[in-house]
């Protein structure tokens, strides 16, 4: 699994616990457990943004990679 796709998979985990967080926080009043679940979102959608960041950059070395090789 490339670290691109770990950091989607990761953000993705991160994302959805933090929105049960928040909602178990709002159900039961616990602003602290609202609080910590909008920050684990908030980390959640950033290690999501880092993955596809990477992938894009993979990529678009891959493409070089490959021009390079046909230019040879």
């Amino acid at each position: 699994m490339t670290s691109s796709t770990t950091d989607k998979i990761k953000g993705l985990a991160n994302e959805a616990a933090g929105n049960v967080k928040q909602g178990v926080g709002k159900a039961v009043g616990n602003e602290k457990l609202q609080a910590e679940g909008i920050a684990q979102e908030v980390k959640g959608e950033t290690q999501q943004a880092v993955g596809e960041a990477k992938a894009k950059v993979k990529d678009s070395a891959d493409k070089l990679r490959d021009a390079a090789h046909r230019n040879l």
